[in-house]
């Protein structure tokens, strides 16, 4: 065994090992004046094996702030980042990513956007195709493949891009609003399809939203961010509804409305501060 080689012990540690932990992690900005504004101040926070967790604020709190850090697109000017037990430098290829815009080629059909992924990791284009194609039809898109973006609805749109995110296989999902601008109804039904996909394989997940109610549904821990700016995290609740949970059905449970009066009695202070 050379010096650089794992023990049979320590390959198990790094299998257990947390997927994401924040520690103490400072973002700081210059402004073009020479200030700093201070977004996000000292948060902690982990995601353990198999948990979706929800970060829940005011606007401008700091919440994508702190996707991208996990991300790898932003580096935190104090602190620390550690994916699975070891030190983040440079993006997280460990994660993906799912934006609140969806990232679709608008000259490419949905299977194509789909597979593309798999394509530029150096799968070849029919093994690509094949597996997209199974993913389409594991969304009930199968009818849609050759149809290109603009063809489609905004949330046939949004399960193309979550499905392109899911075929790479990443242990993290990092999730920024991706049901925002959808209707009400077609959030409900990409909640349960989300929820659906997930209960297959338990990725840790994180997740920013600005709906409480939507974070109570889905998760399984809800982190509440002051508001900005240096904005911290001021509390972390444990959902303890039962799995599997129906989006529309779960809100009407005593817990559920129980634990949404407790978290917004602290939330709605934060987010009149965000208005003022």
């Amino acid at each position: 065994m050379t010096g650089a080689a794992l023990s049979n012990g320590q390959v198990a540690s790094k299998a257990r090992a947390v997927p994401v932990e924040l520690r103490n992690v400072t973002v700081a900005f210059r402004l073009a004046g020479g200030s700093i504004y201070t977004a996000v101040e000292n948060a902690s926070l982990t995601v353990g094996a198999g948990e979706f967790v929800a970060i829940v604020g005011p606007t401008g709190c700091g919440k994508s702030t702190l996707l991208n850090v996990t991300a790898g697109l932003l580096a935190p000017s104090s602190g620390l980042v550690e994916i699975f037990g070891s030190p983040l430098s440079g993006l997280n290829r460990t994660a993906g990513y799912l934006f609140q815009s969806d990232a679709l080629f608008p000259w490419k059909t949905a299977l194509e956007n789909v597979a593309i992924g798999l394509e530029i990791a150096g799968a070849p284009a029919a093994d690509a195709r094949k597996r997209a194609a199974a993913w389409m039809a594991r969304v009930g898109l199968a009818e849609f493949a050759s149809r290109y973006p603009h063809m489609l609805s905004g949330g046939q749109r949004k399960r193309v891009a979550l499905v392109q995110v899911l075929i790479r296989d990443p242990r993290i999902l990092l999730m920024d609003e991706p049901f925002g601008p959808l209707d009400a109804q077609t959030r409900q039904i990409m909640g349960n399809l989300l929820l659906d996909l997930w209960s297959a394989d338990r990725k840790a997940v994180l997740f920013v939203t600005h709906d409480l109610e939507e974070a109570i549904a889905l998760c399984d821990r809800v982190v509440i961010m002051s508001a900005g700016p240096a904005a911290r995290i001021i509390g972390d609740w444990t959902v303890t509804l039962q799995r599997p949970r129906d989006i529309a059905e779960v809100r009407h449970e005593k817990v559920f409305q129980d634990l949404h009066r407790e978290i917004w009695g602290i939330l709605k202070a934060e987010v009149m501060k965000g208005y003022a």
